[in-house]
């Protein structure tokens, strides 16, 4: 991903579409649709994370996908030199979450610690199952993964000024 932690990726650019500077979006994000109302979008290559403007003039809804056509991207070869860059917002722009709800973001790095003071060690990321997301906690001591439902019969308190996740879950789960 890119190396800039300022922004909150929604997806990558999948590859040219025609001939015409398309290019196929592969969205991260829910509601991708309501992207149209950004009048430029934020793009960065994989490599080096470098985020750069462009302006978008149309957004749409294509077969099973989306498309998206910007100002700069006049032809296929300029297309396809953004494919795999990655989409991306500034974490400013983002709106304001009801009360205890996140953006994914917010919690990766988070420290997890358990009712009995254990720390199980760092988000280092979520999976979305589809029932409900799952935390993915990296042990910094050991290779150990824990994979934990982020419900609230598990998750108990994220304290995002501290750094903080407190869950229902043992250590050796």
């Amino acid at each position: 991903m890119p190396e800039d932690t300022g922004f909150v990726i929604l997806g990558r650019v999948a590859g040219p579409y025609g001939v015409k500077g398309w290019v196929k979006i592969l969205p991260f994000a829910d509601d991708p649709l309501s992207w149209r109302e950004m009048p430029h979008w934020h793009l960065a290559p994989q490599e080096t994370g470098a985020w750069q403007v462009f302006p978008l003039v149309e957004f749409r809804a294509q077969g099973q996908g989306f498309i998206a056509r910007f100002a700069s991207i006049a032809d296929r070869s300029a297309a396809e030199a953004i494919r795999s860059w990655w989409i991306g917002v500034p974490c400013e722009s983002l709106p304001p979450l009801p009360e205890n709800e996140f953006y994914w973001e917010d919690l990766i790095g988070l420290t997890v610690e358990n009712e009995a003071g254990e720390i199980l060690g760092q988000v280092a990321g979520l999976i979305e199952t589809g029932a409900h997301d799952v935390l993915r906690v990296q042990d910094a001591g050991s290779d150990v993964e824990r994979l934990i439902p982020f419900v609230d019969a598990i998750v108990k308190t994220v304290d995002l000024p501290g750094k903080r996740l407190y869950v229902r879950w043992e250590a050796d789960w």
